[in-house]
C-alpha cells in the first residue's frame, strides 16, 4: 500500500467522521430524548442478559449464581424429553393461532368501521367505550367472565335456563376453553388495537378519496382499492411483530381462567414456567423455557420478514 492510498484512506474517513459530527450536532436534541429509553433498555433489557446462563447451571440461591455448577445443556434435554413438552407445544400453538387467525383481523375491520363514521362526536365516543376495557386486569375479566359464564350464578346460564334449555359449562368445558380466551382476548383488547390502524389511516390523502368519488366508486370499493392498500404496510408489521410472540399467549390471563377441569388445554409454556421457577423454585428450568420461547420468536420473524419481502413488500429490517 503507498503513501498515496494511505492519505486517501485517511481523508475518507475524515470526511465520514465528519458528516456523522454534522449529523450528531443537527440532531442533538433528538439524540438527547432518546437517552432515557437507552438507559431503559442497558438496565431493563441488556443488562438483565447474564441471568440467561442460569439455564446452564444447577442454579443455587444460596451457592449463589457464579458458585453454582455449570451443568450445560441439561436442563434443555430435560425439557424437551417432558412428557408434558408436546401438550404445552399444542396448546400454546393452537391459542396462538387462534388470537391470529380470529383476533388480529378483528381491530382492522373496526378501524375501518370507525373510519367510516362521518360525525366526529360521535365517532370519539365509540372510540373512548371501546378503549375502556383495555384498561381493566386481567383479574377484573376473569371476575367479569365468571359472572357472565358461571354455570351456577352466572347471566348467561340463568337466561339459558329461564328460557327452558340445560346450563353450560363454558369455564369447566375443555373444548370451550380456547374460545373463552379468545373472546375474553378480543373484548379487552380489539378497541386498543384499532389505534395504529386509525393513525395510518389519518395519513392516507384525501384527494384519492375524492377522485374515486368523482369517478363513482362506493363506499367498499373506496375501502378496498384505497384505505386497505394505504394501511397494508402497517398491517404487514404488526402481522411479523405478532409472530415474533407465538409463544406468548397471556400468562395472566391463562393463570387466572385455569383449573383442574380444563388443565389438559390450559398448561402453556407461560404458567410451565411459572410453576417451575416461581413455585418451586427451579429457576434453571424456568430460564430454559424462556430461551426456547424467544428462539422460536427469532426465528418465526425472520423467516416471515423473508417471505414478505419476497412478495414485493417492505418488512421490518
Amino acid at each position: 500500500m503507498d503513501q498515496t492510498t494511505l492519505v486517501v484512506g485517511k481523508s475518507t474517513l475524515l470526511h465520514k467522521w465528519q458528516r456523522r459530527k454534522k449529523l450528531y450536532v443537527n440532531y442533538r436534541y433528538a439524540y438527547l430524548l432518546a437517552i432515557p429509553g437507552f438507559i431503559y433498555f442497558l438496565i431493563f433489557k441488556l443488562a438483565p442478559m447474564w441471568g440467561l446462563l442460569i439455564a446452564f447451571k444447577e442454579f443455587s440461591p444460596f451457592a449463589g449464581f457464579w458458585a453454582s455448577e455449570w451443568v450445560g445443556f441439561k436442563y434443555f434435554a430435560e425439557f424437551f424429553s417432558n412428557p408434558y413438552f408436546y401438550l404445552m407445544f399444542r396448546n400454546t400453538i393452537v391459542i396462538s393461532m387462534m388470537n391470529l387467525i380470529f383476533f388480529f383481523p378483528a381491530p382492522i375491520i373496526l378501524a375501518l368501521l370507525l373510519n367510516e363514521i362521518r360525525i366526529e362526536k360521535f365517532k370519539r365516543l365509540n372510540q373512548s367505550i371501546i378503549y375502556m376495557p383495555h384498561f381493566l386486569s386481567w383479574v377484573v375479566i376473569a371476575g367479569v367472565t365468571f359472572f357472565m359464564l358461571s354455570s351456577d350464578v352466572g347471566l348467561v346460564n340463568k337466561i339459558i335456563v329461564n328460557t327452558g334449555g340445560e346450563p353450560i359449562a363454558f369455564l369447566s368445558n375443555p373444548k370451550l376453553f380456547w374460545w373463552v380466551l379468545l373472546l375474553q382476548n378480543t373484548w379487552k383488547e380489539i378497541g386498543w388495537g384499532t389505534i395504529l390502524f386509525l393513525a395510518a389511516m389519518s395519513q392516507v390523502d384525501p384527494s384519492q378519496y375524492e377522485a374515486a368519488t368523482m369517478d363513482g366508486a362506493s363506499r367498499m370499493q373506496k375501502i378496498m382499492n384505497i384505505t386497505i392498500p394505504s394501511i397494508l404496510p402497517t398491517i404487514i408489521v404488526l402481522f411479523i411483530l405478532r409472530l415474533g410472540h407465538i409463544m406468548d399467549v397471556g400468562f395472566e390471563q391463562v393463570l387466572l381462567m385455569a383449573n383442574p377441569f380444563v388443565r389438559d388445554v390450559a398448561e402453556v409454556f407461560d404458567t410451565y414456567s411459572y410453576n417451575q421457577g416461581i413455585n418451586q423454585g427451579n429457576f434453571s428450568i424456568a430460564i430454559t423455557v424462556g430461551i426456547f420461547k424467544s428462539i422460536v420468536g427469532l426465528f418465526m420473524v425472520v423467516i416471515s420478514d423473508r417471505i414478505v419481502k419476497r412478495m414485493g413488500h417492505s418488512g421490518i429490517y
